[in-house]
């Protein structure tokens, strides 16, 4: 009778360890059980920590809590402006209601990661090239508010969704390398010719300065000189100003105008105009007393052998006689 008794002691007891082992569960921290009894869902959540169950009856499934990070896969796309492009991104989402999570959609996660796709190919058609390289921020907030609005209604929160990558075609790259290029080289001119302004007018400042003193342009050129001789050329160029000559002329009209231009002067000064001197008479050819040769004729027979001399006038010329 006792070996009996102590067989169905010991048989209750391993039913009962059977039993606790069945309906014994234990929740993570970061988890919550939703319990089904009979199929049929109980409102009760079981939080972290030991929980009991019934066995065979009860059925339990655990939900993660945490942020899950999903990478979205590259979607191809073209743009409102019409380029090809290829996007990846990231989506990080958390179940804020796990019965909801487990109820109203077969697998969450799948769910998620299709609208994710869907709705980065629908932000891609809607923006422009610009907007997906330089305005992301935007596009990130409008891709989260598509994903939220389903994700919702499964117990699940959107935390964050950020575009990842845009590949573009390799004409596109070398076309937007050019365009920049141009950019760049605009600016560049733009600099160069707002230095050169700025110079010029520091220039003209210089000029005026040296126009006032005179000695500045003696200086500058003795700076040119040394700054030429410092790179030990064999060869020295030394410019030869027009000012510099400009220089000496006002130099020799302060040192004063010769006598006869301070006659001049003077008399200027007084109101008296300045008496013009007659011109010296233009000297008369001297007359003599022959006259000149006389040319020969062609009607004049030759003479041979005589040189033919010209007539020695003296005096007056007699008067043929009658």
């Amino acid at each position: 009778m006792l070996d009996e008794l102590l067989a169905v002691g010991a048989a209750t007891a391993a039913a009962a360890a059977v039993y606790v082992a069945a309906a014994a569960k234990v929740v993570r921290q970061y988890e919550r059980g939703v319990v089904f009894r009979l199929g049929r869902l109980r409102r009760d959540i079981r939080g972290p920590g030991f929980t009991m169950i019934v066995p065979v009856v009860d059925r339990m499934r655990k939900v993660n809590m945490q942020i899950v990070t999903m990478p979205v896969p590259a979607q191809d796309g073209i743009t409102r402006d019409n380029v090809t492009v290829r996007v990846d991104a990231v989506i990080y989402f958390k179940v804020m209601d796990a019965a909801d999570a487990v109820v109203r959609v077969e697998d969450y996660r799948f769910a998620v990661s299709q609208m994710a796709q869907t709705s980065l190919r629908s932000i891609i058609g809607k923006s422009d090239l610009d907007d997906l390289l330089s305005n992301r921020e935007k596009l990130n907030q409008g891709l989260e508010l598509m994903l939220d609005s389903p994700a919702v209604g499964w117990g699940v929160s959107i935390d964050r969704v950020e575009i990842k990558d845009v590949s573009l075609p390799e004409t596109m790259k070398r076309s937007m390398a050019r365009q920049a290029e141009a950019d760049r080289e605009r600016r560049a001119r733009v600099i160069n010719a707002d230095a050169e302004l700025q110079a010029s007018k520091k220039l003209a400042e210089a000029a005026g300065v040296m126009s006032d003193q005179p000695a500045a342009l003696q200086l500058r050129l003795l700076q040119t000189v040394v700054a030429v001789a410092a790179e030990k050329n064999s060869t020295l160029v030394l410019p030869f100003p027009v000012e510099l000559l400009r220089f000496l002329e006002r130099a020799a009209q302060q040192q004063g105008p010769p006598p006869g231009q301070e006659q001049e002067q003077g008399q200027r000064r007084t109101g008296q105009e300045p008496r013009a001197e007659a011109p010296a008479p233009p000297p008369q050819p001297e007359v003599q007393g022959r006259s000149e040769p006389r040319l020969p004729r062609a009607d004049d027979a030759p003479t041979l052998g005589t040189a033919e001399q010209p007539p020695a006038v003296t005096g007056r010329p007699e008067r043929a006689r009658s």
